[in-house]
């Protein structure tokens, strides 16, 4: 572009007066730029809304001519709301391929300090978002003897500067470990397993193995890599199915549903057959017949056997516990009073663990067998037995 020369003759050109004088149009023919500047000032220092303020400032206009200016070019205007909305999505496409901020999950049970849940959450304090103890806790003691002064060597300088830079390289290892807490969800454990045990078993037991290796990658990798573990199951067993239908000769789905019914009858007559041998174990003695009755007369109706064999290992089982004129005997059902003459246990004393299981269980949100034994000192097999009764009757759940 040429530099502009003034001619003493001819003197500048238009546009150059227009730029010098700003008396020209911008957005209305009745107002010059001078004019819209003036606006945009006095707005800025009147506030929005204070028209009459602004035409006092302005000497040039009246209130309702700066009100209806403004509005109309300024607020209403549509080629002002399409910059500003392409401005928003281009923000929105600049940072779509960023990283996701963190979004808070689920609000994480508050436990008592030194709780069951409290030890299985590592510490971990929901009103302050941190842990009561730190990983390598006591990492600042190596610096709390340090200081910096003039007077040091170049030698002892670099070792005080090595200590404080291993210090920052443990304190990054602190933060990635609270990274993939934080990611996979692992404060909540109650929740965690909850989700674990909807896959079958096998692909339980490789969720367990390969847990060790979701700090390597995020967790919707991890997740992925189960699901497609948990899909190939479903697909093998349902090919071994169809396998198993080809190798008896089924051809149709038809015939496949009369097959597996037959298939059913037949384990059903050979479990008859196999408790009919175990009860020759137990013929000689009377309490572990009738409790092979019972459990016959269980799988006869349907329901699932309400007590476990019990075996002799060659010596001859206690006999049941007369409840008759014990306190708390009118207190229980049938399947406890079966259950406390089984185990020789009072009802008293039944009723007293059973309470104390529960509130435990509905403190915790589930119940394991240790901390079952952990709560109510008596023999380990008494424990076991209650244990596995309350769970069957639906009273405590397994944690």
């Amino acid at each position: 572009m040429e530099p502009y020369i003034k001619c003493a003759e001819c003197g500048p050109p238009p546009f150059f007066l227009c730029l010098q004088t700003s008396d020209f149009p911008v957005l209305d023919p009745s107002w010059t730029a001078q004019e819209e500047m003036a606006l945009l000032e006095a707005v800025m220092d009147c506030g929005f809304g204070n028209w009459q303020d602004v035409a006092n400032q302005m000497c040039t206009k009246t209130k309702e001519e700066c009100e209806k200016h403004y509005m109309k070019h300024f607020i209403n205007n549509p080629l002002f709301a399409s910059t500003l909305l392409n401005l928003k999505h281009a923000e929105e496409a600049k940072t779509a391929d960023t990283a996701i901020p963190f979004q808070s999950t689920d609000d994480p049970p508050r436990p008592t300090f030194d709780s069951l849940l409290s030890r299985d959450m590592a510490g971990y304090m929901p009103a302050r978002a941190d842990f009561i103890e730190e990983f390598d806790n006591y990492a600042e003691w190596d610096l709390r003897d340090i200081d910096f002064v003039e007077d040091d060597s170049d030698i002892l300088h670099a070792l005080k500067m090595a200590v404080v830079d291993i210090y920052h390289s443990r304190l990054k290892e602190r933060q990635r470990r609270k990274k993939i807490i934080r990611d996979h969800g692992l404060i909540n454990l109650r929740k965690f397993q909850l989700m674990e045990r909807r896959y079958p078993k096998e692909v339980q037991d490789l969720y367990e193995t390969m847990r060790r290796f979701a700090r390597i990658v995020g967790p919707m990798e991890h997740d992925k890599f189960i699901e497609s573990h948990a899909l190939e199951f479903e697909l093998r067993r349902e090919i071994k199915r169809l396998q198993e239908y080809r190798t008896a000769g089924i051809t149709n789905f038809c015939s496949a549903r009369t097959y597996d019914h037959l298939k059913k009858t037949r384990e059903e007559e050979r479990l008859k057959r196999t408790m009919l041998s175990e009860v020759l174990q137990y013929i000689q003695d009377s309490s572990a017949c009738q409790q092979w009755l019972r459990r016959q007369a269980d799988i006869d109706s349907g329901l699932s056997p309400s007590i476990p064999m019990t075996s002799n290992s060659g010596r001859r089982s206690a006999p049941p516990l007369n409840l008759t004129g014990l306190p708390g005997t009118e207190k229980l059902n049938e399947k406890e009073k079966e259950l406390c003459q089984m185990v020789r246990l009072v009802p008293g004393a039944y009723l007293e663990y059973k309470s104390a299981l529960l509130n435990e269980c509905n403190k915790q949100g589930g119940l394991r067998l240790a901390q079952a034994r952990a709560l109510i000192k008596i023999d380990v097999n008494k424990t076991r037995k209650i244990y596995d009764f309350l769970i069957r009757e639906g009273y405590i759940t397994k944690a």
